[in-house]
């Protein structure tokens, strides 16, 4: 899989949606612009957070996503690896295909 691709064709679609129904996704923006502004944890700990719960709700758009970020905020594959593992001892079976395809991701996104 084409983790860039994916994530392009992702973001196509945002804005698509971005014209339908502008203020859902400009009050969405807004909440995630909150979220991400740290407080006492730093950005790359909020993403791993964020990539733990895309892994377990399932959401392969989101792990591409939250894969891409984390990479930018310094994170390693030797730290994805911790949380990966993390996400599937709490979610089990599902959680493992999901944190295969987050691996994945990583390694088709970033050159580490």
């Amino acid at each position: 899989m084409d983790w860039k691709s994916k994530n392009a064709e992702m973001r196509d679609h945002l804005r698509v949606m971005n014209k339908a129904i502008p203020e859902v996704t400009k009050g969405f923006g807004a909440l995630s612009k909150a979220a991400k502004e740290a407080k006492v944890l730093d950005v790359k700990t909020l993403e791993f957070v964020a990539l733990g719960i895309a892994i377990a709700d399932r959401c392969e758009a989101c792990i591409g996503l939250h894969v891409e970020a984390l990479a930018k905020a310094g994170g390693t594959r030797e730290e994805l690896g911790d949380v990966l593992g993390m996400a599937v001892q709490m979610g089990g079976g599902p959680s493992l295909m999901y944190a295969a395809k987050a691996l994945a991701a990583w390694d088709d996104l970033t050159d580490d």
